[in-house]
């Protein structure tokens, strides 16, 4: 028997209060509740990361998640990456360096990139390689996306040196 109830959670800055059935995952509730489609669902199973989002500041499976689970959470999804209709730095780089090709992982694999930048400013290419392992890609080889996010990197880095020359 489902049952319905009322979940209050941040979605990209957001407060949202959202009604949900108590057995759908959190990748759906995004999805066909909230409008926000960016989220894609590959395996439904946790192992391709098409899903992947970031829930209070650590990359989440959102098709493991239940959406009653996220109550009270801060959740940022590949609708929120964008600011004001400007592409991020990593979303820029993406496509610089020819990172995505049909574009279905991308959203996982460009939230998982977010989440390791924030936790590893300078990441190796082991670094990335390894956070990416759990994200996979039938049309590309990974280096594009590899090069994507060590040049990333540097402009962030080089951006925050910057700013802390800056008067």
């Amino acid at each position: 028997m489902s049952r319905t109830v009322s979940i209050q959670l941040t979605i990209n800055g957001r407060a949202t209060s959202l009604d949900v059935d108590t057995r759908v995952n959190l990748a759906d509730t995004l999805r066909h509740v909230a409008g926000l489609t960016g989220t894609h669902v590959g395996c439904e199973h946790g192992v391709c990361g098409a899903c992947t989002v970031i829930v209070d500041n650590r990359p989440v499976r959102s098709c493991l998640m239940l959406a009653v689970q996220a109550e009270g959470t801060n959740i940022e999804t590949i609708e929120g990456l964008a600011n004001n209709g400007e592409l991020s730095t990593l979303q820029k780089a993406f496509s610089e360096h020819h990172a995505l090709q049909c574009g279905f992982c991308t959203p996982g694999m460009l939230m998982t990139i977010e989440s390791l930048l924030r936790e590893t400013p300078d990441p190796t290419e082991e670094d990335v390689r390894i956070a990416l392992s759990g994200n996979l890609c039938r049309c590309t080889g990974y280096q594009g996306i590899v090069e994507a996010t060590l040049a990333t990197a540097k402009t962030l880095r080089q951006e925050k040196a910057l700013g802390a020359v800056a008067p």
